[in-house]
């Protein structure tokens, strides 16, 4: 039997290699993410092992108990403890450091890389020899005065920064204009992965970090033959345990290397989705593979049967093809993903991210994965298969045509496939009521849509006659050859289904996804243009940086601004739960907000008075004029609150309103302000306009300027990684939709190959061969691509109406124009695929064709 299945194999190597490409599109993602992941951990380490390689010990400030930051007023990190460290046994050098972070702008203006711990920015601390061993000069000379300023090489290419150029930035208040002196290279990873660096002299680095004369830490490098850790015992010793701690070398390595695969993760989770779905998909194709080649090769089995195999030996032999075909996928698939994992840091180094690069890390986990995904999924979907098999009769070597399946068989797989349609169909709907989209909900409604799926392909070959037959009116149109496509896809329903099915699955996920992103994208319209009155929001793009207050009244007086509004953000909490509130101006709220309120109104709001939304009444149990037990921020005690009004849910109001007065002295930055709510004179939007409100807040790099049509994009940012998976998806589904196409044809072709000669034999040329494999190939696309269609936009309505919870204003909402490309590219895949298997068929001899057995 072993070599039975070896000369199966080979006899069959064409339409194997289909299978084996289809796998190796799994195993190559799935090995080539898991060596990628590898590779860029194990670069991440070694890049910040090279940034610490100078430091053994590094002295902190101690934070409080409760986590709070150390108070720079009072730290212990001065001159006075550099030189009490500079003369502990076993210290080479002290490198005092005063460092924070620094938003910068590009040479044209635009903010540059700013992103939250990407912007480290410090001191220029020259030693004995006049240089700064951690940032080695490579053009012009160090800051000097607080009027200079020094980048690294990657933060001046990307900026466009030359020498003498004047760099607009801020820290955490008004804006800054320093002359760049100095460009420098470095190894910090947090720069080196995209970040930028800004670098000052050190009086100004301790005024803007610290305080003058104070350090935010102070790094010691090791005399040769001491130990860090014994190193770090010693200076422990010495400082003031509650004020000050120290910290080796390969610990904040340690650190930063997380801090770094923070920035970046997620990377590998977009490959390792194409993964999935393309083994998913790949598994009807062997599914459909082994069935027809079981069936070709009936005569064949039951003669193996007749002289003594055992069903055993014959499920085994079916099997150990798959294991062959898998361990082949494996090993090719491995080889692709190798090339996978080298391209993938330059293909996902965007945004600004950029990931390290170094020597492919290949583990014993990443040659076991692709091993057990090439193996596992081809013997998975062969096992049936092998079952069918093994189920031929001997008896079966005296017929010369396959038997259709029983009728018993058929009623059974129509019962099993309407009762999963009804339980996914159910489950989906008893959903659609839910309005939560929480990850329990996303996750049963997910549940839902594959029992759906699953239940659509188990009834696909009853369905194939009925829709083949509706869309047969399209076919039938292109004469004798558009009927006789269509007979010959109705002939075998289950091949038919089954070649279908890999359309099917991709159709339904980039449906969905397309549905869902089109209803997404238009609620968030609809919900900007119903919460927010402005026409532009000023925000600060960190969390822990606010807009200075100041810059309010700026604001105000440009040009052309109608109202200015400032708003600050805090948190509200009561007995049910966290909330955000919005403090307010409540004499000009309402030009920059559309507030709907139900009851009561935000004139009256002010000290101890504040409204809430519909959602948090109902939570609190709440109405106009009751008491809300709650506080603002983290400093104060719960209080008592008057509910002075009830509003409908808007999110540019957030879940509660308060005066500004009385939120700002209670907010986490007392006297902030998060945002500024921008109307302009008859709601002009422009450039322009844009222009002038950034430089009414100095051009600040940590500050947005957004109107509502940028502000609906920021939001729906989600929804644009979506479809580009979903396009992923669909190129995907489209290779092994291809590949089954191929393969089914090739072996219809092979089964008819008399049929085609006595087509041609009384007149039918080569042409029309051609033209009716064609047409049978697009009958089939058409057929997966319908019912893909149909379970994707039902499985997008249900699992949309659990957005509805957090964006009240979705709806349902078919992107008529990418469901029509969809269709388009589907049925251009299934006229694509038959190109080979008619031109094969075209090229049949008649004579030949009709002589052959």
């Amino acid at each position: 039997m072993l070599r039975t299945a070896l000369r199966n194999l080979l006899a069959h190597k064409a339409r194997q290699i289909m299978t084996v490409l289809a796998v190796c599109l799994g195993v190559a993602f799935v090995s080539g993410t898991l060596v990628f992941a590898d590779s860029t951990a194990e670069a991440h380490r070694a890049a910040a092992s090279k940034s610490f390689a100078d430091i053994a010990v590094t002295v902190t400030a101690k934070a409080s108990p409760s986590g709070t930051p150390a108070d720079p007023q009072t730290s212990v990190l001065d001159d006075a403890l550099v030189r009490k460290l500079a003369a502990v046994p076993g210290v080479a050098t002290v490198r005092p450091s005063a460092d924070g972070s620094a938003a910068l702008n590009a040479a044209d203006g635009t903010p540059l890389r700013v992103k939250p711990g990407a912007n480290p920015a410090g001191a220029y601390v020259p030693g004995a020899d006049g240089k700064d061993s951690r940032y080695p000069l490579l053009k012009g000379h160090a800051p000097r005065h607080s009027g200079e300023l020094a980048v690294d090489q990657g933060t001046a290419a990307a900026g466009h920064f030359s020498i003498g150029d004047t760099i607009t930035l801020a820290t955490d208040g008004p804006v800054m204009t320093k002359r760049l002196v100095g460009i420098v290279s470095t190894k910090d990873t947090r720069v080196t992965a995209g970040g930028t660096l800004a670098l000052f002299d050190k009086a100004t680095a301790q005024k803007l970090f610290a305080t003058p004369g104070h350090y935010t830490g102070i790094d010691l490098s090791a005399a040769p033959g001491t130990d860090q850790f014994q190193l770090s015992r010693r200076v422990t010793d010495m400082l003031p345990a509650d004020r000050a701690e120290a910290t080796t070398g390969a610990g904040q390595a340690a650190q930063q290397a997380i801090l770094v695969d923070t920035l970046t993760r997620g990377y590998e989770k977009l490959p390792m989705v194409f993964a999935g779905v393309s083994l998913f998909i790949g598994s009807f194709l062997i599914v459909n593979t082994f069935t027809m080649l079981v069936a070709r090769r009936t005569r064949e089995i039951a003669l193996l049967r007749a002289i003594g195999a055992s069903r055993r030996q014959v499920a085994r032999s079916v099997l150990l093809e798959a294991l062959l075909v898998g361990l082949v996928a494996s090993a090719v698939g491995f080889v692709l993903g190798l090339g996978i994992a080298s391209v993938l840091p330059d293909v996902l180094s965007t945004g600004g991210n950029t990931l390290p690069h170094g020597p492919l890390v290949i583990g014993p986990s990443s040659v076991m994965a692709a091993l057990a995904v090439g193996v596992g999924v081809t013997v998975l979907a062969a096992w049936l298969p092998s079952r069918r098999a093994a189920r031929i009769a001997p008896v079966e070597a005296m017929r010369t045509t396959e038997q259709p399946p029983s009728a018993t068989r058929s009623r059974i797989r129509g019962a099993v496939g309407l009762g999963l349609l009804v339980i996914g169909a159910g489950w989906l709907v008893s959903l659609s009521g839910a309005k939560d989209a929480s990850e329990a909900n996303l996750q049963s409604a997910m549940f839902g849509c594959s029992l759906l799926v699953v239940a659509l392909i188990v009834l696909a070959p009853l369905l194939a006659v009925p829709v083949i037959r509706l869309t047969g009116r399209l076919t039938g149109r292109f004469g004798v050859v558009g009927r006789l496509a269509q007979e010959n896809a109705l002939r075998d329903p289950r091949r038919t289904a089954a070649t279908a099915a890999t359309l099917l699955i991709s159709t339904a996920l980039v449906a969905g996804l397309a549905v869902i992103g089109n209803s997404t994208g238009q609620a968030l319209d609809r919900q900007a243009a119903a919460g927010l009155g402005a026409d532009y929001v000023i925000s600060s793009r960190t969390t822990t940086t606010g807009v200075d207050p100041a810059a309010v009244r700026r604001v105000a007086d440009t040009s052309g601004v109608r109202t200015a509004s400032a708003v600050t953000d805090s948190s509200l909490f009561t007995g049910g739960g966290a909330a955000d509130i919005s403090g307010v101006d409540p004499d000009t709220v309402n030009d920059v907000m559309k507030l709907d309120f139900v009851s009561g109104s935000v004139k009256d709001l002010g000290p101890g008075r504040i409204a809430v939304s519909q959602t948090v009444a109902r939570k609190n149990g709440v109405t106009s004029g009751g008491q809300l037990n709650a506080r603002i921020g983290l400093k104060q005690e719960f209080k008592k609150y008057t509910v002075v009004g009830v509003y409908k849910d808007n999110p540019i109001a957030h879940d509660a309103l308060g005066a500004r007065t009385e939120v700002s002295k209670n907010s986490f930055m007392p006297g902030s302000v998060q945002r500024i709510l921008v109307r302009t004179d008859n709601g002009t939007v422009s450039k322009t306009t844009e222009e002038q409100l950034r430089a009414a807040v100095g051009n600040s790099p940590l500050l947005k300027v957004q109107d509502r049509r940028q502000l609906v994009d920021e939001a729906a940012g989600t929804m644009a990684d979506l479809l580009n998976v979903m396009y992923g998806m669909l190129a995907i589904g489209a290779v092994i939709g291809a590949l089954g196409i191929v393969n089914t044809l090739a072996m219809s072709v092979s089964e008819r190959t008399r049929e085609i000669g006595a087509l041609r034999a009384i007149g039918m040329d080569r042409a029309g061969i051609r033209r009716m494999i064609r047409l049978e190939a697009v009958t089939v696309a058409a057929f997966g691509t319908l019912l893909g269609l149909v379970g994707g936009v039902f499985g997008a309505w249900a699992v949309g109406s659990l957005a509805n919870g957090a964006l009240e204003q979705y709806s349902l909402a078919l992107p008529w124009g990418p469901l029509l490309l969809l269709c388009l590219v589907s049925l251009a895949i299934g006229a694509l695929a038959a190109a080979v298997p008619a031109r094969r068929a075209a090229a049949l001899s008649p004579l030949e064709a009709v002589a052959e057995a």
